[in-house]
């Protein structure tokens, strides 16, 4: 999965790749300190949208370029920041849906999923299994 911030002004988005499982022991701690949820419950409220979560995130991603950032620095408007899934998790969405999805909705739901991953770029991780994030 993709953070794409771009603030108002920026011609071009700064993309991090945010894999919850390679966050380092001191960042997930501070997410759960910012946010008051433990990591697993953060991790499913940045996937559904909670604003606090999504700026603790952005935090976490700004203070890795810029160490002296504070968190009451970080204010964005909420169309400058997205997450977007890469092609091989959207692979892996596909996979499932194909499998599990009610028959009546299936193909629509398969070509939409196609129509996404036709317009993503190859992972430049690879053609490794892609993982969603962390659910518990």
């Amino acid at each position: 999965m993709y953070l794409i911030y771009q603030p108002e002004g920026n011609d071009e988005p700064t993309r991090w790749t945010y894999n919850p499982k390679r966050l380092m022991s001191a960042e997930r701690e501070a997410l759960e300190k910012l946010t008051g949820r433990d990591f697993s419950d953060f991790t499913q409220a940045v996937l559904k949208g909670n604003a606090l979560c999504r700026r603790a995130l952005l935090f976490i991603f700004l203070k890795r370029d810029h160490p002296t950032t504070k968190f009451a620095d970080v204010d964005f408007a909420w169309d400058e920041l997205s997450l977007e899934h890469t092609r091989g998790e959207l692979q892996t969405i596909r996979d499932q849906a194909a499998e599990h999805a009610a028959p009546e909705q299936r193909d629509a739901i398969l070509a939409g999923l196609d129509a996404e991953i036709a317009k993503l770029p190859e992972d430049p991780e690879g053609p490794g299994k892609a993982e969603l994030p962390i659910v518990a």
